[in-house]
């Protein structure tokens, strides 16, 4: 059977638009959804519309390290990344690392996720983290921080974002 070149990205896109801020199904996984929708969208490459500095930090309260556990927003000076939002893990977490993709799904518009994957060593406290592509408001965003652990379940993410141009037709 063929398929269009453009109804996998797209049936991703309801996927998780359909996720609703619940954690991605096991059977898609985030790094699925993640790479065929940054595909569609224009690569930081292209000439940006918007950067700066990205300075969050969350709480990891609820997060168990296993899949679908997540940390909640609790401060960023990005407006795309409401308070409250939440960063919602694919894989479970090792014994001295985190090497998973994950989903930032926005709490104020449900329809905008950010995509990205985590490498965190949990000896040292330090790791990084890279976005690309997303929905919604976050269509042709791409960001690269580093994670710091601060104290107790609370870490932060100090780097730099890039929103490139939205093609014609994007809102």
């Amino acid at each position: 059977m063929m398929t269009s070149k453009h109804s996998i990205p797209i049936v991703a896109i309801f996927i998780c638009i359909g996720c609703g801020g619940q954690s991605p199904s096991p059977e898609l996984g985030a790094s699925t959804a993640a790479l065929t929708v940054s595909k569609t969208f224009p690569s930081s490459d292209e000439t940006s519309s918007r950067s700066g500095s990205l300075h969050v930090t969350k709480t990891c309260l609820d997060y168990t390290g296993l899949a679908g556990s997540f940390c909640t927003i609790t401060t960023s000076n990005l407006k795309e990344i409401a308070i409250g939002s939440r960063v919602v893990y694919a894989s479970a977490a090792g014994a001295a690392s985190l090497d998973s993709d994950l989903v930032l799904y926005s709490r104020s518009h449900r329809r905008d996720t950010a995509f990205g994957h985590v490498k965190l060593d949990f000896s040292t406290g330090l790791g990084d983290v890279t976005f690309s592509g997303g929905t919604g408001r976050f269509i042709g965003f791409s960001a690269s921080v580093v994670v710091k652990h601060l104290d107790g379940p609370n870490w932060s993410w100090d780097g730099t974002y890039r929103f490139s141009d939205r093609g014609e037709g994007d809102e």
